[in-house]
């Protein structure tokens, strides 16, 4: 657990963070068949746009209305399917915010709307949150309106090494929603019956016999072959150590693992569903996830831990189309999270990493009981084997993106 910290500063302050924000996340199914194929390889596309684009026409002042798009279980939810921090904004604000669970997976949610994108149209969102990478693309093509900091006086709550990003270094143009973080979920009886052993440590404790067709793993390419290139001993942060080769030859790993049955299964949504089934026993997934399974469950029924040879973080960032019609209404939503009180009562709920300063003192008034949870206040130590994955050049965002997908359809 010494090994250095990654310098990207956003990274760098999340892990600095973790033990004291929360954290979590869903990621999702990518597409299947032909199609689905068709539909990836257009959304790993680099795509670029040589006409700069006009903002929509603002209806903000006369329509107190948004659409959010954006991933399952990110949001707090109560028995009856409300959204009480959503609701609360609306009867403060007067807005009214149709939040719609769309984004199932970065590259196939970009497929379906990339063609509006291109030429400045709605996408039917004022406001969605893809995940950083993705993000950067958005900012560098001319697809996201620029935001009016007069509208979001909470901007002063982002913590300051969240600002500094290559593609938007002073957060014109987007702002961080959560932070999300990569690793081994297991079902604790279930694994200690089949392998005999209390807990997975490291990846090759996935690949074992006992574990055969019982292994799930992320649909997200970052995260599934960040893991596993980890393992393997690459730096991914490192574009000396992440090359070409070296993710071509963790994608033969992979695509091995899956020929021969020991991973049966590559979805987002409804992993957590297999997990339940008990039709997968040890999973590449998300912490925070982890988190809502024992919830579910009733009892500290799954594991999760980082594996020795490091794991995956990043982040989601809320942005606002370029033709989207309610971008002060958005800015005003995006104002709200950014309150200390409403962003601690949401990483309560779903148990994210929170980029908002203060969000800890208010979350301990909730409940002093979730500092003792590592997978919601992490330690430095449970933090310091994390790492994101580099940006990628135009030709390895297709190349890489491609030769998973491949593996995708023909699991």
């Amino acid at each position: 657990m010494n090994k250095p910290l990654p310098q990207d500063p956003m990274m760098l302050e999340l892990i600095k963070m973790a033990r004291r924000h929360q954290m979590t996340r869903r990621t999702a199914l990518a597409g299947a068949g032909a199609s689905a194929l068709a539909l990836a390889l257009a959304a790993c596309a680099p795509g670029g746009n040589n006409t700069k684009l006009t903002p929509a026409k603002d209806v903000s002042a006369t329509d107190k209305s948004l659409v959010w798009h954006n991933w399952s279980l990110y949001m707090d939810e109560d028995d009856k399917g409300h959204y009480p921090t959503l609701e609360r904004f609306t009867k403060e604000s007067g807005i009214k915010v149709e939040y719609k669970i769309e984004i199932d997976d970065n590259d196939t949610y970009y497929g379906k709307v990339k063609d509006q994108l291109l030429q400045g149209k709605d996408i039917g969102a004022d406001v969605a949150c893809p995940t950083e990478w993705m993000a950067a693309r958005w900012v560098n093509n001319g697809y996201v309106q620029k935001l009016d900091e007069a509208n979001i006086p909470n901007k002063a709550n982002l913590a300051p090494a969240y600002l500094g990003a290559s593609f938007d270094p002073n957060r014109d143009y987007t702002m961080p929603y959560q932070g999300i973080i990569g690793g081994l979920t297991y079902n604790k009886k279930a694994y200690k019956e089949a392998t005999g052993k209390d807990a997975p440590t490291s990846v090759a404790d996935l690949w074992d016999p006992a574990l055969k067709g019982r292994v799930g793993v992320l649909s997200e390419m970052r995260d599934t072959i960040g893991i596993i290139l980890m393992s393997q001993g690459i730096d991914i942060t490192d574009p000396n150590s992440l090359t070409s080769d070296a993710f071509m030859n963790a994608i033969d790993f992979f695509k091995g693992k899956v020929e021969d049955g020991q991973v049966a299964r590559i979805k987002g949504n409804s992993y957590s569903e297999d997990l339940n089934n008990g039709d997968t026993i040890a999973a590449i997934a998300w912490s925070g996830d982890t988190v809502q399974l024992n919830l579910s469950a009733g009892e500290e029924k799954y594991g999760f831990v980082v594996p020795d040879s490091g794991s995956t973080i990043s982040a989601d960032l809320f942005l606002v189309p370029m033709g989207a019609t309610h971008k002060a209404n958005a800015e005003a939503l995006i104002n709200y999270y950014y309150d200390p009180k409403n962003a601690a009562e949401l990483a309560a709920w779903v148990n994210y990493v929170t980029p908002v300063v203060g969000a800890k003192e208010e979350a301990m008034k909730i409940d002093p009981t979730l500092a003792e949870n590592q997978l919601i206040f992490p330690s430095e130590e449970f933090m310091a084997n994390t790492k994101s994955f580099r940006s990628l050049t135009g030709k390895e965002e297709l190349s890489f993106s491609k030769a998973f997908q491949e593996i995708l359809l023909g699991a």
